[in-house]
């Protein structure tokens, strides 16, 4: 899988998002070591609470498949610059252990970046004491 080909898939799944309010269409596409891929774009809700991401969509059709090796994700919007995720699809990227994350806008600008770049002190099944305290 070469990196274009996933930024190109998330770019078509934008074009379904699902953005009436903020009208910011967002798609993602996150690549599994076995090479499969899974899209998502962002859904909003007028109950804005209840609004999905692009990045978890496509994180989370991953997983209700049963795949659970995910590798790499890649982020579209339009924006001035690559676009990066906000603070809970990257703590659902850590969850799910995403290694590399690329960030798009639609102008063709990139920046490919570690998970743990982008989230230095993510929170893990290893602070979970389990002692309640």
């Amino acid at each position: 899988m070469h990196m274009k080909e996933l930024i190109d898939m998330a770019t078509n799944a934008r074009e379904e998002a699902y953005a009436p309010y903020s009208r910011f269409a967002v798609g993602a596409a996150v690549l599994t070591s076995n090479g499969k891929i899974y899209t998502g774009c962002n859904i909003e809700n007028s109950s804005y609470g209840l609004t999905n991401c692009a990045e978890r969509t496509a994180i989370f059709k991953a997983v209700s498949e049963g795949d659970l090796s995910l590798e790499t994700m890649a982020v579209v919007a339009d924006t001035p610059g690559p676009t990066a995720p906000c603070g809970a699809c990257r703590q659902v990227m850590a969850e799910f252990g995403i290694k590399t994350v690329i960030m798009c806008n639609t102008r063709g600008d990139k920046k490919v970046i570690t998970l743990a770049e982008l989230l230095p002190f993510a929170f893990g099944d290893q602070d979970l004491s389990g002692d309640g305290k």
